[in-house]
């Protein structure tokens, strides 16, 4: 089998190469994957110049990249922002993320976060507002993401979060954006901030759940605690990708090596020389009944949902190996 960093050059070839309205967060992972794949390979052609253009209309004019009908979903697609700064020492890219940062806000209350508790939020606050602390080192965002992750009070006594609590079930990439966005907010938030402590151990809660529901062959299902329902790819690169983040990041020992490898397997015989995937779940808001997410279709081919995290979790893997 090809190795990680060979799975993130042709999954770059395919994803990362648009940033159109609505920006979305599918989006703004190929382009992140894509820089830091040039970080693994100074040697390889630079992204910068292309995503540069593909981002230039919304450099120009940050207060026009969103509608009022937009949301948190639409925010975290630019989550690009530090990583162009930083690669092109342009600082006007901190401005969108600060300014994009901003809607999130004034406060938990009073923000854009869903009071219904929706999983995808934990991703998309915790994505930007993290970047947006370490940028600013304004310590209002860092604290809004751990109030906001500690308001959540729907992980159930399984380690599984409900997707929100209008729908109290246990939808597979509904919990991915948990681990995701608990494992990027432990990314970005200080080591000695005082919600640290139990946000890390809300995080070992549900991967623990998680862990459990693991299927044989490395993947996880659709509705995580239903081994009927089907092997969901973005669901298992998402979680995939937490576990090694919280390996290279120091908060999962190499007891969880062997987990993520075994994750690592199952993804990548699910990806083609073309960038193809099989089984990622389609668009999924709230739904009213299980059966509705039992029965909520898939699609094999490319997909910019699977094939973000999959960029994202390959480069991470790729990391990991190499120790950096």
């Amino acid at each position: 089998m090809k190795s990680p960093i060979e799975f993130a050059t042709n999954l770059a070839t395919h994803y990362g190469h648009k940033l159109e309205r609505p920006v979305v967060y599918t989006q703004g992972v190929s382009l992140s994957g894509r820089i830091r794949l040039h970080e693994l390979l100074p040697d390889s052609e630079d992204p910068t110049k292309d995503i540069t253009a593909l981002v230039s209309g919304y450099a120009d004019d940050p207060s026009a990249i969103f509608s009022d009908s937009d949301g948190t979903a639409n925010y975290a697609g630019i989550c690009w922002a530090d990583e162009l700064a930083n690669a092109t020492d342009d600082n006007k890219y901190l401005d969108i993320l600060n300014s994009t940062s901003g809607l999130f806000g004034p406060s938990v209350e009073e923000g854009a976060l869903d009071p219904d508790i929706r999983v995808e939020d934990f991703f998309f606050a915790a994505t930007m507002l993290g970047r947006n602390f370490l940028s600013t080192h304004d310590t209002k965002y860092i604290d809004m993401l751990a109030e906001f992750l500690l308001s959540a009070d729907t992980l159930q006594s399984n380690g599984l979060w409900w997707h929100c609590k209008s729908s109290p079930f246990f939808w597979g990439r509904g919990n991915a954006f948990a681990a995701l966005g608990f494992a990027e907010a432990l990314t970005y938030l200080p080591e000695d901030h005082p919600s640290r402590y139990e946000l890390l151990h809300t995080h070992l809660l549900h991967l623990k759940g998680l862990i459990k529901h693991q299927d044989e062959s490395g993947m996880w299902h659709q509705v995580v605690d239903i081994t009927g329902t089907y092997l969901e790819f973005s669901a298992t690169a998402m979680i995939g990708y937490s576990i090694a983040r919280g390996i290279r990041g120091g908060w999962l020992d190499e007891e969880w090596r062997p987990i993520v490898e075994k994750t690592w397997n199952a993804i990548a015989q699910r990806i083609s020389e073309q960038g193809e995937l099989e089984h990622v779940c389609v668009g999924t808001g709230p739904l009213a009944t299980l059966n509705e997410y039992i029965i909520r279709p898939y699609t094999d081919g490319l997909d910019d949902r699977g094939g973000a995290m999959a960029l994202w979790f390959a480069v991470e893997m790729a990391r990991l190996e190499i120790g950096v």
